[in-house]
């Protein structure tokens, strides 16, 4: 492996590790946002308007509801519904440990035995860090279990299996976290805590900026700002009322100050789109929106650099500081979450790095000779490689003379939806774009953004995302179409999308829909004789409803036993929809209205319809040709 490779493996297990820790965090930004807003208002003594009826419940909401959304939030991610269960019951013996009025076991063996100081007994650890470890680490362990032994369980006793194993899981695991995990991170967190206020009180933390922008610009943003700006960054607000950490990722400033300079002093079209980029970035906090123009000119990262340092020198010597994390990083998110003695230093720290960014910027934009500036279009597909490269995953091409862009395959498009890592920022921005181009070509179709691990298959979508995170768009909704582009913020893709949107819902498909009927009639009567490729199966499928859930494990195990009885190899599952694989070696046994939902979905299966799943009689043909 040469050394560039290396590093981009190294670059690619960071971002992806990032992205982890984000997917447990961003969804629970407003669950942060609300105890920050509350902590605001009402703490005492420093709150607007101080209540000790409401302020005794917020610690409720830090200490355990925001753990245990965490820790669910992160097991459903490795393992849906059942993962998020085992996960959120799993980290309460970590939250007790770290409660200020902790158990007779954490004063008594913990506290003193491993950490003689004991001075967060009274102030309490939250234990953010146990559940980011606890909620995905029980989940991945039920998945495995399941793995294991579900597919074992005779018919009728599923219910008990699953309801049990779960809770028994739970119930192992919320010891584990108890009388194992959690000692050690009440010390770990402990002394990581030491460690922030020995660096803040040496004035060190502006120094971290110096790592923090460069790393914004290749994308690591989501390993250092919800992975431990974050967590550490609401232990401290929880102490003190307000914590500088959660503007050292989030400051618009240093991006404000290089837009600025490349407006006035720019050139070519960058210049002329950084007014616009301006708006977006400091209002709408996609600080995204900035990074080509940094990538054009790799000198302007020490504009960033000089921001981001004296943004944080200024808010820690002004008393700034915020309650909950801004997200997005606008500076609207900023002034709704900071503390009420820290708007001066705020507001300072924010235009003073945006000060030194744009004079750092301009000298550097001064001193370059070149008669166009640059390739703004370059940067961004650059852009879009670096963003590829840090997940590991190769840059797509735009083709349009893909299958997937002809203007048939639109017709029955019913929503579309932008998918990014997070969810929102540049997704949320893409999204507007488009929604407002819909509205003025005359469609009707909804357009909404979420994060890519959020997207769910269904018919009629148009999933839009950004090329690097193509594959797993494909991979959660194989059956939508699909459209990669470089940059959601710039790219004629959209209008492409409009145009054949347009044509699509203009064009008369009587013929298409003729051939669709008739392709339908002969597939039935295929299916009715039995007449599939036979030697492509590998597996026999039921699909499992939860509100058939009974029916189809029986008739899943009644066909099973039908197989060993004729002393036939090929296994028999009772699987979820999307579960499936879209390839002829799944043949899929289904009722008529179960096989118009399949056809939506997959293309390439092979389906055998019946009237009745538990009638075995109706299948005999079919297992007399399995393998």
């Amino acid at each position: 492996m040469s050394e560039t490779q290396s590093k981009s493996s190294v670059k690619a297990k960071i971002q992806k590790f990032g992205t982890f820790l984000s997917g447990m965090i961003m969804p629970n930004i407003g669950a942060i946002i609300a105890w920050g807003f509350m902590t605001a208002i009402f703490m005492s003594p420093n709150g607007w308007f101080p209540n000790k009826y409401v302020n005794s419940f917020t610690s409720s909401m830090l200490y355990f509801m925001i753990p245990i959304l965490i820790a669910y939030t992160g097991g459903k991610n490795v393992y849906e519904e059942r993962g998020g269960v085992v996960g959120a019951i799993s980290v309460v013996g970590t939250i007790v440990l770290g409660f200020p009025w902790a158990s007779p076991v954490a004063q008594g063996i913990v506290y003193p035995t491993l950490y003689p100081y004991a001075a967060n007994k009274s102030t309490g650890i939250p234990m953010f860090l146990g559940a980011m470890i606890m909620g995905p680490l029980s989940a991945w362990c039920l998945k495995k279990f399941d793995e294991k032994f579900q597919g074992k369980v005779k018919a009728g006793f599923e219910m008990i299996y699953n309801n049990f194993s779960q809770g028994i899981m739970g119930m192992i695991f919320v010891a584990i976290s108890y009388f194992l995990v959690g000692p050690l991170l009440v010390i770990s967190t402990i002394w990581i805590g030491h460690g922030v206020d020995w660096i803040i009180t040496r004035h060190l933390l502006p120094l971290a900026n110096l790592v923090i922008e460069p790393a914004k610009v290749l994308f690591l943003n989501n390993a250092i700002g919800n992975g431990v700006l974050v967590p550490l960054g609401i232990q401290q607000a929880a102490k003190v009322g307000k914590s500088v950490l959660f503007l050292m990722e989030s400051n618009p400033g240093p991006g404000l100050g290089i837009l600025l300079a490349c407006s006035i002093f720019g050139k070519g079209s960058a210049k002329s789109s950084a007014p616009g980029a301006i708006i977006v970035h400091f209002f709408g906090g996609v600080h995204e929106i900035y990074f080509p123009y940094v990538l054009m000119k790799p000198m302007l990262l020490l504009a960033a650099m000089a921001g981001g340092v004296t943004g944080t020198f200024l808010f820690s010597i002004l008393g700034g500081g915020l309650t909950a994390a801004a997200s997005p990083g606008s500076i609207i998110a900023i002034l709704l979450v900071s503390a009420k003695s820290a708007y001066f230093g705020n507001i300072v720290g924010v235009f003073g790095s945006a000060a030194v960014s744009f004079i750092v910027a301009a000298l550097i934009y001064k001193m370059d000779k070149s008669e166009d500036g640059g390739d703004l279009a370059a940067a961004q597909g650059q852009m879009s490689q670096m963003k590829a490269a840090a997940k590991g995953q190769a840059a797509v091409e735009e083709d349009s003379s893909s299958a997937e862009t002809t203007v048939a395959s639109y017709k029955d498009v019913q929503r579309i939806i932008f998918a990014c890592d997070a969810g929102m920022g540049s997704s949320a921005m893409g999204a507007s774009l488009l929604r407002d181009k819909v509205k003025k070509a005359g469609l009707n179709l909804p357009v909404t953004n979420t994060a890519v691990r959020n997207l769910k298959d269904e018919p009629g979508l148009l999933v839009i995302t950004q090329e690097e995170l193509a594959e797993r768009a494909k991979e959660k909704t194989p059956s939508a179409l699909h459209v990669a582009v470089g940059n959601f913020l710039s790219t004629p893709k959209y209008d492409q999308v409009i145009a054949r949107l347009k044509a699509a819902s203009q064009a008369a498909p009587e013929a298409e829909i003729k051939e669709e009927k008739q392709k339908q009639v002969d597939k039935l009567a295929k299916q009715k004789q039995f007449d599939f490729d036979f030697a492509a199966v590998k597996e026999v499928d039921f699909i499992r409803h939860d509100q058939h859930r009974g029916t189809v494990t029986m008739a899943s195990s009644m066909f099973k036993d039908a197989m060993k009885q004729a002393g036939k190899k090929t296994p028999v599952k009772a699987v979820r929809i999307n579960e499936l694989t879209n390839d002829p070696s799944h043949l899929v046994i289904a009722t008529p209205a179960a096989a118009k939902n399949l056809a939506v979905r997959y293309d390439q299966i092979q389906v055998a319809t019946v009237n009745d799943l538990l009638k075995t009689d109706e299948l005999k043909g079919l297992i007399e040709k399995l393998k």
